[in-house]
């Protein structure tokens, strides 16, 4: 059976993620000590013309909230990793390390660098689970 393919940078594929994360034993024990909410920012392109805010709480291996905040100052998160649709497809598709993205400054952040890189195996992790999501990227 294949399944429908959900939108990218939408209320029901951030949802979807959230029910993966907390599907994955893999994350579980790879997050187990991690504490940080993030927006991940999704910038317009092609037919994306506002940038979109997934917002996550990721809290010792479980995802406790996500969605889409219509207002990006409902929360302040204590990180915020902004790209355009383009960068955060070759994440999705394992073609872009998401440190190296970081890194190389492809993936905008905002927040302690040093943290995340203490928690580079909960990174990977959390992309795993973006590729059990059935995603429709926009064009």
């Amino acid at each position: 059976m294949v399944e429908d393919k959900i939108p990218f940078a939408t209320d029901a594929w951030i949802q979807r993620l959230h029910e993966e994360v907390n599907k994955s034993e893999a994350y579980r024990q790879a997050a187990k000590t991690w504490e940080g909410d993030f927006y991940f920012v999704v910038e317009p392109e092609g037919s994306l013309t506002e940038p979109v805010h997934m917002y996550m709480d990721l809290w010792h291996g479980e995802s406790r909230e996500a969605f889409i905040a219509e207002d990006p100052t409902v929360k302040t998160p204590e990180f915020v990793i902004s790209a355009p649709v383009s960068v955060w497809k070759e994440v999705i598709e394992l073609r872009l390390d998401p440190i190296k993205g970081l890194l190389t400054r492809k993936l905008k952040l905002k927040g302690n660098m040093a943290k995340i890189m203490r928690a580079v195996k909960a990174a990977n992790e959390l992309v795993r689970c973006t590729t059990r999501v059935p995603t429709e990227f926009p064009e």
